[in-house]
């Protein structure tokens, strides 16, 4: 069981106001909107943390979950009960690349592909990241 915080006034904006608590609902729709298989997840908000609890289908995707609906404003933190390995994150600083992010995490600037592809489909492009944005890092 893991609490991953969250940078709360950051992250793709679905209610209007990073003041407002965010909609379950809203945050599944997220979910299967990325595409992401969020069978066997429970979903449940309370306040300004979602909680994910359940079995997923993957380690990996249990990962995405967290920071697809992690990476919303409104959202503080994320309680996850649903087991496995805790996951690697990284929150974005001012001036991250990932490129600077992998030579941090992995030990090599060259391997930023890696850290794109883990975080596809919330990642578009490896230039497209933001202050403040929570990062999967593959282990």
């Amino acid at each position: 069981m893991g609490l991953w915080s969250f940078v709360k006034d950051s992250g793709k904006s679905l209610f209007g106001s990073a003041e407002a608590a965010p909609a379950e609902e809203a945050l599944v729709k997220e979910i299967e909107g990325l595409g992401l298989d969020a069978t066997g997840l429970d979903i449940s908000v309370d306040g300004d943390t979602v909680k994910v609890g359940g079995a997923a289908v993957s380690q990996e995707m249990k990962e995405k979950v967290i920071l697809a609906v992690g990476n919303v404003e409104g959202v503080a933190a994320v309680e996850d009960s649903a087991g496995g390995a805790d996951p690697i994150f990284h929150t974005v600083e001012k001036g991250d690349t990932l490129w600077a992010v992998s030579k941090k995490a992995l030990g090599d600037g060259n391997r930023y592909n890696e850290i794109f592809e883990a975080n596809k489909p919330m990642l578009s492009h490896p230039d497209k990241i933001y202050p403040g944005q929570v990062l999967r890092i593959p282990t």
